[in-house]
């Protein structure tokens, strides 16, 4: 799977938890939020790291005689 569609499927995943965490006031569950948020951020910083490195490797290779 291209990193990139990672990274879209994180954010769209992150918004969808957002907004349920906005419209829903009680607090049950809030913990178990919480935990998927940060799993859902970490999941985008590495989708955004690997594809720089993926690009920085692939530019360093094509300059290779």
């Amino acid at each position: 799977m291209n990193p990139l569609d990672r990274m879209a499927g994180a954010l769209i995943a992150l918004m969808l938890a957002l907004e349920t965490r906005i419209y829903r006031r009680d607090e049950r569950g809030s913990v178990t939020t919480e935990h998927v948020l940060w799993a859902v951020a970490v999941i985008a910083i590495v989708g955004i790291v690997v594809a720089a490195v993926k690009a920085y490797v692939e530019l360093q290779a094509g300059k290779i005689k």
